[in-house]
């Protein structure tokens, strides 16, 4: 076996119980990428007892949205219902469509602020006898309110928060309107939790899996995507099981040919804009393309025998000692070290005895040199 030890003081930030000892990896020779990103995607699982919770409040609140609206329906939406939630769990997604018989509200009438003043007030009395300090904020946010529990769903985790929906359904075409600010936006957030369900089915739940390592690698490389724009790629390249490695490669390789030609299309087709970037699409291209030749580099090294350097390229890939800790300096030079040498001894068993040649001419006799590899 080989032991894999951390760089220096890396481990002194693995505080999270969920992240399964990162401290403690041990790779043996014949260690996979595979393995290592399955023990990645553990790290960042959120743990049964916290998604308990955290579906509890979101019922409650679904539970008081409907009581005061009549006839409304209410709609699961984002990380948790999608089955890609992160850990540290902070917040849940849900919306509620009101109906509107008179038909008072909608683009080009009423402007959303009074529904989502009701339902903030809904909430507030109806949640109040379990979560007395919960507070709801409805000024100043374009689309949703927010509701802020004050109350983590775990232990020394960060406060917990609800983000959620008034829409009305569109009369003249698919989808929803939801509010921008004071007027509507189409969108279709049931279609698109439909969408994420038929992947995570007909992929056997990989879609999921691989979605979570790359917002986790998203997270820790600048956050130029949001969450959605991660998965509207990813429903369009991650559409059979596959293991994550490939998965992570092939989202990858979509990504940049899809953002090269432009923002990312709603899948539901029916939003009128694209999905934005934070950030220029030049910049996104960049990052991705600079991850994706880590990528490649760890899959070169594991091919070519050397698992730590592999391990090393991994770990510069997801840019989270926490989550993917680094190979200590001591292990990578040693294996570079090999590599190096391997290089040179193919180099010298291909090019490095002298050839007689038989031929005639100016170059009969004459020796070949050495030709040094790219990587030497």
């Amino acid at each position: 076996m080989l032991r894999v030890e951390l760089g220096a003081g890396e481990s002194h930030h693995l505080s999270n119980p969920a992240r399964k000892n990162a401290a403690m990896t041990v790779i043996s020779p014949t260690i996979t990428l595979e393995h290592l990103a399955n023990e990645a995607r553990s790290r960042i699982e959120v743990s049964a007892e916290e998604l308990d919770e955290a579906r509890e409040r979101r019922s409650a609140v679904g539970a008081a949205l409907r009581r005061e609206f009549t006839g409304s329906r209410t709609y699961l939406n984002g990380s948790i219902a999608h089955g890609d939630a992160l850990t540290p769990l902070t917040d849940v997604d849900l919306g509620v469509v009101i109906p509107d018989p008179d038909h008072e509200y909608g683009p080009g009438k009423r402007g959303p602020k009074a529904l989502k003043e009701r339902a903030a007030e809904a909430i507030r009395h109806g949640l109040k006898g379990r979560y007395g300090d919960l507070a709801v904020e409805v000024e100043g946010r374009k689309r949703s309110l927010l509701v802020r529990f004050r109350d983590p769903v775990a232990p020394g985790r960060p406060d917990f928060t609800a983000d959620v929906i008034v829409a009305l359904d569109n009369p003249g075409g698919a989808g929803l309107y939801i509010p921008r600010f004071d007027s509507w936006d189409r969108s279709h957030p049931e279609k698109h939790t439909e969408l994420i369900s038929i992947a995570n089915k007909a992929t056997q739940a990989r879609f999921a899996r691989t979605v979570r390592l790359l917002k986790h690698w998203n997270r820790s490389n600048g956050k130029l995507l949001c969450s959605w724009n991660i998965k509207a790629l990813a429903l369009d390249c991650i559409v059979a099981p596959t293991a994550l490695i490939p998965g992570l490669r092939g989202w990858f390789d979509h990504a940049i040919a899809q953002l090269s030609r432009g923002e990312t299309p709603d899948p539901a087709g029916v939003a009128a804009k694209p999905i934005k970037l934070n950030g220029t699409r030049t910049e996104a291209i960049r990052r991705l393309t600079r991850a994706l030749e880590n990528l490649d580099r760890a899959i070169e090294y594991e091919q070519a025998g050397y698992p730590v350097l592999a391990h090393d390229e991994l770990a510069k890939f997801f840019n989270d000692p926490e989550v993917m800790p680094r190979p200590s300096a001591t292990a990578v030079m040693g294996e570079e070290a090999r590599r190096v040498l391997d290089e040179k001894s193919k180099d010298s068993k291909s090019f490095g005895a002298p050839a007689l040649l038989t031929g005639t001419g100016s170059s009969a006799g004459r020796s070949r040199g050495n030709i040094r590899s790219w990587g030497a």
